[in-house]
């Protein structure tokens, strides 16, 4: 690997760099790393922010929506004057007057299994999405593929994260299949806590650097739950599941699968 830091981004990357865990290799490969969002709304607002920061050099940002004025209590790379702009716009020119480093690749649409393949442009993929035919696809394809995912999920006080490698359990061991349409609440209907994105994005943003850096313990085979109500946090551990029709190889590809109601594999799969 050849090093290309300039003065300017030895500067701005300066507490990286003086890091034994990091320095200037692990900032290039920061510089160098293609990472995929998907949504850019709650979770991915903090995400996009601090990956950004870091300098991950290429960010990919997958959303079909535009901004609303109810989305700034939470959704902090988006501003009052964003309103009505979509959200793969605001946040591109968000990042664009954070770090000058950072390209941003705009996919104004909502990822489905048509247009999953862009996933094959990046190295990882962060699941910031807010609906469960989204998650089940995202996994069901990185699996596959093999490309490191990290996912969230926020609930009005509460969170939770984990990170899904190629060669370790994935969200289908955790839950094989989606609750029905309409049997959990959207925070449309229930509510969140403005910061509590904040702390569920930041968590992830955290684990992706550490895939990238290849650096430290990922919550790979780890759930970890968020309670803002009471502030504790606590990891429980979880395995490959035999029955996993993912992890096992029944599943061959994301065309065998119905991503609506229970997100189910079709039977006649191979």
């Amino acid at each position: 690997m050849s090093l290309s830091l300039d003065a300017t981004q030895l500067d701005r990357y300066s507490r990286h760099i003086i890091m034994d865990e990091v320095g200037p290799e692990g900032q290039q490969d920061l510089l160098d790393a293609r990472v995929l969002v998907v949504g850019a709304g709650g979770l991915g607002s903090p995400v996009i922010q601090y990956l950004a920061a870091a300098g991950v050099g290429t960010l990919g940002v997958v959303d079909d929506d535009v901004v609303e004025r109810s989305n700034l209590q939470r959704q902090v790379i988006h501003a009052d004057a964003d309103v009505g702009t979509p959200k793969v716009d605001s946040a591109q020119a968000f990042v664009e007057r954070l770090n000058p480093d950072v390209g941003v690749e705009p996919h104004e649409a909502r990822l489905t299994q048509a247009n999953v393949d862009l996933i094959d442009d990046y190295d990882l993929v962060v699941d910031a999405s807010d609906n469960f035919p989204t998650r089940y696809l995202v996994n069901d394809y990185t699996q596959l593929h093999g490309v490191p995912l990290v996912h969230g999920a926020i609930y009005k006080f509460e969170g939770q994260a984990t990170t899904i490698l190629p060669d370790g359990p994935c969200y289908r061991c955790l839950f094989p299949e989606a609750p029905g349409p309409g049997e959990v609440p959207d925070c449309a209907t229930t509510g969140v806590l403005g910061v509590l994105p904040g702390t569920v994005g930041c968590v992830q943003a955290t684990e992706a650097a550490k895939v990238v850096l290849d650096l430290g313990e990922p919550l790979t085979g780890r759930l970890l739950f968020y309670d803002a109500s009471d502030m504790t946090f606590e990891s429980v551990e979880y395995l490959e599941n035999p029955d996993c029709p993912v992890c096992s190889g029944e599943l061959s590809s994301v065309a065998d699968v119905t991503y609506e109601g229970g997100c189910t594999i079709e039977s006649g799969a191979d």
